[in-house]
């Protein structure tokens, strides 16, 4: 049996395979009225039918679905889906042909069972299914009801302004190693993601209620200015503000969290405490150190470039330990290093990378210091020379 472009790439889409130039090509033969109505039709039939499958037993119920589509070849659009149940055993994903339609817009519905979706950023909905996000591609976000709040569009996601909620609905955006990712929120405040982050925040947020979000990572905010309070949690520390530029580093494995202020103010109070006017205020140009096991805060003055430039894809390290060096590149990079040489772990270095490989990275510091390293796809090993 042979399969038209069409029917193959509506397959692939379907089982969520389907490659961005295949995501092209379906998207123009759906310019095609018959095509869309086919489509259009049997994604709607079958979105019921899962619903119908998940009340009563999946089992029997799929079981006399096989049998209605076997018996019945005279009708031309159950021949549609036989053929695409045949290629790649669609069936077998124990997926609604309607279902995939609707979640590839991110639409809320139904949960699903989390994909193989390591290195690509991804999008937890309140319900718990995680939608992946292609970069080369578009797609909406919609609240519960239906109705689209937000817009995802290359490497950003931009929610709709002025929303408001009467219960808060959260989402979590997760940016893997070796990406970064924008983010919009609701109130106009814009997140810069860098690697290996994570952000929950609320879909829409309340009138005259505490703006409050969470953080894993590393993020530059641009908080928008509003009459409630905008808050941070990251790793059990609360950073509060109203309006303001800053970045802030929390990666769960590092034993600080760095605030660095660029603009405005920001104070600081434990998780489980109330801001209060005794509260640490951060002021611009300096970074505040939180040693989250001890419980300790100490302001130095910085320059703000060396922390911030990371979102114009610039490397830079200032007099910080190699230990600490290779857990950036990790995230960077998306790689595993390994370092046998651990004289080299407090070792300081000064350095600066844009667009190199992280071949030539380590070439770099190799010329600064004799190390040894070879790199085997993403795994990375140091030893002495």
């Amino acid at each position: 049996m042979s399969f038209s472009d069409f029917e193959l790439n509506t397959a692939k889409f379907l089982s969520r395979s389907i490659s961005s130039t295949e995501l092209d090509a379906l998207q123009k033969a759906m310019e095609n009225e018959v095509n869309h109505n086919v489509f259009k039709s049997f994604t709607e039939i079958e979105f019921v039918t899962r619903h119908l499958m998940s009340k009563y037993d999946k089992k029997a119920a799929k079981k006399n679905l096989l049998k209605k589509i076997k018996s019945d070849k005279r009708e031309v659009k159950v021949l549609f889906i036989k053929r695409l149940l045949n290629y790649a055993a669609i069936i077998l994903l124990g997926l609604g042909l309607g279902y995939f339609y609707w979640n590839h817009n991110f639409a809320n519905s139904t949960k699903i069972k989390p994909q193989n979706l390591e290195g690509e950023i991804t999008l937890t909905l309140s319900d718990g299914s995680v939608k992946s996000i292609s970069e080369a591609s578009e797609a909406s976000v919609f609240n519960q009801k239906g109705d689209r709040v937000g817009l995802q569009q290359g490497n950003q996601l931009v929610y709709k302004k002025g929303n408001t909620a009467e219960e808060l609905i959260y989402n979590t955006l997760t940016v893997p190693y070796g990406k970064k990712f924008a983010l919009v929120l609701s109130d106009g405040t814009k997140v810069h993601l860098n690697s290996g982050s994570s952000i929950k925040y609320p879909v829409e947020f309340q009138n005259n209620h505490e703006r409050k979000i969470h953080l894993i990572g590393e993020g530059y905010f641009d908080v928008a200015k509003n009459e409630s309070p905008f808050v941070i949690t990251a790793n059990h520390l609360n950073i509060r503000v109203l309006g303001t530029q800053f970045n802030l580093t929390a990666y769960p494995e590092d034993e600080t969290v760095r605030t660095v202020l660029v603009e405005g103010s920001v104070g600081f109070f434990e998780e489980r405490e109330k801001f209060t006017g005794e509260s640490p205020v951060l002021d611009p140009g300096y970074m505040a150190i939180w040693e989250r096991n001890i419980k300790t805060m100490e302001f130095k003055e910085v320059n703000t470039e060396l922390y911030t430039d990371w979102m114009n894809g610039r490397i830079i390290f200032s007099h910080m330990p190699f230990e600490d060096i290779l857990k950036k590149l990790e995230r960077i990079y998306n790689v595993e290093i390994t370092n046998s040489y651990e004289q080299l772990n407090q070792v300081k270095f000064n350095a600066s990378f844009d667009t190199e490989t992280i071949n030539q990275v380590f070439e770099a510091f190799n010329k600064n210091y004799p190390l040894k390293f070879t790199i085997d796809g993403r795994k990375i090993e140091i030893t002495q020379p």
